[in-house]
């Protein structure tokens, strides 16, 4: 038996209700490990550059990996990948909380679900046992409610992943919800609108059973060692709720404003006073927090970052208080806050340039800064009404329908909105967004900006089992290629152990650490090289299921926005990158054509033959 792994997959196909179960091959799960690389390896090998995103036949993967569960701190990840509704190519999310854990102790791997079901319906999971349940009497209702009825109808402990208005009615930014009020998403990529196109309002899930590892002693004392790490004072900091490092984004200048067209917005620092006296809400197994409770007029409340930029200074708003109701909001509706913040504020800027009108918001004045019309636009997206219906689509497809000059005010990469933080505020970020395997995602070059030295820290970052000595400088382009390529190498092994990439930020923390953790899980003995081989080929994988839909040179870029214009203020005023020369350096480091292509040699000395 696979050590470290409990060796199963949950196979769900909801035309015929059909549940089944897979064993874990050891050499696929030597090649790919499990997390995003087992999930990119099960849908190249069951989907088609013809299926559709929303058709039954595209499959929606859960996965986590051989030590998610365990005592090795922040292992409480799990991922949601498929083709992505909102882009049409490789997509996948990641979420923590509490799922990823009770699905191991359930003494399951991963879950695949295909089809389609022809009513609403939800899986309870216990301790392996299976069973899929009507779910009529939670269609409808948001994702607070379904946490806490299905809770209460298998187990008050069950961790619940679930959708809310917005998935059911398939809004193409739709994430997937779980663990009720603590609001952890799997947010990115329209994944919750794929869940709502099979009917599937919910995974309830609790596990009892134990985990075992190929050898205790040393898995522990390899735990032992990261956990030492983990509650380091300056990690802690890092970390601490996102919060403590709102000042410095601002002071960088890598907090978007305005639909990224202005580089500060000193109202913004409302947010950094209302977080003075915030209470850290944890992970499983996660000895520090990047989710913080906050005390609020309305009560005590929660926010991450990735609310605050997108849904506050992206659209001018500064009033903590608002800004939590429109968290909450999302949350409830099963929205990401990211791709929902940016579509409105995509949505001001053409009503602020006339090419949206008061008749096409039904009387909204959709100005900047303007709450309740954020608010109110919100809860449009999340019933799919109005104006909200073609929003909910994307900026990319929006702007396409609305015509004219709305594609300046688009910014996307491949599709996928821009996250919380100004590429034009350090280049791993710029050619990250431009090179992502999802469209713009900064989580996949996670611990970059340290090694550019842009993060308010006592000591720059050095990374020596990287190739990274010295610290880099944010605005250089030189040597960037090679960092944004390692540096996805890497997120893609984190994904695919599923540990929180927080854990890769932290001072002292190198990939050799990781490498013993999987070796004294699984038995293995694989080294630095391998390890980083492995999320190479893992990363090859996604690229080659996004080239065979189309994706190649032209598709790694950002809006002109980013290219060419120079902020006027901030920490990142009047810097741009040229990013024809980092993409000839990323492809060359990359060992792809000038295209963007993986060649052919690549691909046969990363055993990736089935992608030629």
């Amino acid at each position: 038996m696979l050590k470290g792994y409990n060796g199963k997959i949950l196979r769900l196909d909801l035309s015929t209700g059909s549940i089944d179960y897979e064993s874990i091959d050891e050499d696929i799960a030597r090649k790919y490990i499990g997390g995003v690389g087992l999930a990119a390896k099960i849908l190249w090998d069951e989907t088609t550059v013809d299926t559709a995103p929303l058709s039954p036949e595209n499959e929606l993967v859960f996965m986590a990996g051989p030590v998610t569960g365990s005592a090795l701190p922040k292992s409480s990840r799990y991922i949601v990948a498929g083709i992505s509704p909102a882009t049409g190519i490789w997509g996948q999310a990641h979420s923590g909380g509490y799922f990823a854990d009770e699905l191991r102790h359930a003494s399951l791997d991963g879950i695949v679900v295909r089809g389609q079901s022809s009513k609403p319906v939800y899986l309870w999971i216990k301790d392996g046992k299976v069973e899929l349940r009507d779910a009529a009497h939670v269609w409808g209702k948001d994702t607070w409610e379904v946490s806490d009825m299905l809770q209460k109808e298998t187990d008050a402990k069950a961790s619940v992943a679930c959708i809310g208005v917005a998935g059911e009615k398939l809004v193409k930014i739709a994430g997937i919800m779980n663990d009720g009020k603590q609001g952890r998403a799997a947010a990115r990529c329209g994944l919750g609108a794929l869940m709502g196109s099979k009917k599937l309002k919910a995974i309830a899930i609790r596990g009892t059973l134990p985990l075992s590892f190929y050898d205790e002693e040393k898995f522990k004392e390899s735990t032992d060692k990261i956990l030492a790490f983990c509650r380091n004072r300056k990690l802690e900091e890092r970390i601490a709720g996102d919060s403590h490092v709102f000042r410095s984004f601002f002071e960088f200048g890598r907090v978007p404003v305005k639909n990224w067209s202005e580089g500060s917005f000193e109202e913004g620092y409302v947010y950094t006073d209302a977080m003075r006296d915030a209470v850290p809400l944890h992970c499983a197994r996660c000895p520090n927090s990047c989710l913080e409770s906050y005390k609020l007029k309305s009560g005590e409340r929660h926010m991450v970052w990735e609310a605050w930029g997108p849904l506050g200074t992206n659209c001018l708003i500064a009033d903590a208080e608002v800004m939590q109701q429109a968290y909450t909001l999302c949350n409830k509706y099963g929205l990401d806050t990211i791709s929902a913040g940016a579509v409105i504020a995509f949505a001001m800027e053409c009503y602020e340039n006339g090419l949206i009108t008061k008749e096409d918001t039904d009387g909204i004045d959709l100005v900047w800064g303007n709450q309740l019309a954020t608010m109110e636009m919100l809860k449009k997206i999340g019933e799919r009404e109005g104006l909200g219906e073609l929003l909910g689509e994307g900026v990319k497809t929006a702007a396409e329908r609305i015509g004219g000059d709305a594609y300046k005010y688009a910014m996307h990469v491949k599709g996928l909105e821009f996250p919380a933080h100004e590429p034009r505020a350090l280049a791993s970020h710029a050619l990250g967004y431009a090179t992502g395997s999802i469209g713009a995602a900064h989580m996949e070059t996670a611990g970059a900006d340290h090694l550019e030295n842009c993060m308010e820290l006592d000591d720059p970052r050095t990374s020596p089992e990287l190739g990274f000595p010295v610290a880099l400088q944010r605005f250089e382009t030189e040597g960037k290629g090679r960092l944004v390529a390692v540096t996805q190498d890497l997120s893609c092994m984190m994904d695919s152990l599923t540990v929180c990439l927080f854990l890769g930020m932290g001072p002292g923390i190198q990939p050799s650490h990781y490498v013993a953790v999987l070796n004294s899980a699984t038995g293995w003995d694989m080294n630095l090289k391998d390890f980083l081989k492995t999320g190479e080929r893992i990363h090859n994988m996604k690229r080659m299921f996004s080239v065979k839909r189309g994706i190649s040179r032209r598709d790694d870029t950002l809006p002109a926005r980013v290219l060419t214009d120079r902020l006027t203020s901030g920490g990142t005023r009047g810097n741009i990158f040229d990013m024809d020369v980092m993409l000839d350096e990323y492809y060359s480091y990359r060992g792809w054509n000038e295209d963007g292509i993986p060649t052919r040699a690549k691909l046969v000395e990363l055993g990736l033959e089935e992608c030629l």
